[in-house]
């Protein structure tokens, strides 16, 4: 069995992650956003932004996990997003044939790192199983709003899809889980 590996996410992973964020919504978030965006041209805009995230990384923590050479996994936060809440756990994703691998553990355990300090982050509503997972981590749900429109276009929703805030107000356990 070959072995993960965790590094900072460069330009040149761009391509990858974009194909993989985008992958994940349409797995998880049909129902919340149109099917017309999911199956558009979803990956070409996810690839265009991690382009200019990773191009720009000032304030931001992206870690990507790999195995064989391959994306396994990817974390992206935004530190000291909210005087309240702390760093932003922006992204959090791994390849469907991963799950219950411990990668998206380990993933989340860098960003406490990254976070050093309180840490937050958002989902749907629908989506129970990553609920399951946050919840599992010490993760605390601390209040909903409604789903912002993804690139403003209120056409990219079905409805008003709510999302629940996951926080973590010490993240000492999570950074103890890193190895």
């Amino acid at each position: 069995m070959s072995t993960v590996r965790y590094r900072l996410a460069t330009a040149d992973d761009a391509a990858a992650i974009g194909a993989l964020h985008a992958d994940s919504w349409r797995r998880h978030y049909r129902g919340a956003y149109a099917d017309a965006y999911l199956d558009g041209e979803l990956v070409t805009e996810r690839r265009a932004v991690w382009s200019a995230r990773l191009a720009a990384p000032a304030g931001t923590h992206t870690v990507v996990a790999e195995r064989d050479g391959c994306l396994a996994g990817f974390v992206h936060v935004v530190v000291g997003d909210d005087p309240v809440w702390g760093s932003l756990v922006d992204n959090l994703h791994v390849v469907r044939e991963r799950h219950r691998s411990g990668i998206g553990t380990q993933l989340l355990a860098r960003a406490a790192a990254a976070a050093d300090g309180p840490m937050y982050l958002w989902v749907l509503r629908q989506n129970t199983a990553a609920q399951a997972f946050y919840r599992a981590a010490g993760g605390v749900s601390a209040g909903s709003a409604t789903v912002a429109a993804p690139g403003g276009d209120p056409a990219r929703l079905v409805g008003s899809p709510q999302k629940l805030r996951m926080a973590w107000a010490d993240v000492t356990a999570l950074v103890r889980r890193r190895r």
